[in-house]
């Protein structure tokens, strides 16, 4: 195990309409951009900084790998807890955000609800269920 790898500061999300990504987090999550140029915006959670760029600004940040395409399908699922995943799912809807799935009990304890920004990152509502 690598010493230091333990602490998420920043989820870096690509998108081929920086303004559409940028609206969706404020509009949706609420969050205030926190910096912002003409190539990204960085809006806050509690805990984490996500980096909104423009995907043309990518290549230099995974060269050699590739940037995939917006079309190539789910690469990632963000989670986050929630208290209560309908009146969340409630909320999506209030703003025009279609689900993906649930919201689903699931068998891992959890009632789950997933959902795509506009970039085609996929994040997911987790309520713990009681036991």
């Amino acid at each position: 195990m690598i010493k230091g790898l333990s602490k998420l500061e920043v989820i870096t999300l690509f998108f081929e309409d920086l303004p559409a990504g940028k609206a969706f987090y404020q509009d949706v999550f609420g969050l205030e951009v926190v910096y912002e140029n003409e190539d990204s915006a960085v809006v806050r959670l509690d805990n984490l900084m996500i980096n909104l760029l423009d995907v043309a600004k990518a290549p230099e940040l995974v060269a050699p790998a590739q940037v995939g395409g917006a079309g190539a399908g789910v690469r990632a699922l963000h989670t986050i807890e929630v208290a209560d995943a309908d009146a969340v799912c409630g909320e999506l809807a209030d703003h025009g955000v279609p689900l993906l799935n649930g919201p689903v009990d699931r068998p891992w304890g959890r009632r789950t609800a997933a959902f795509a920004d506009p970039g085609g990152n996929v994040w997911e509502v987790a309520q713990i269920l009681n036991a």
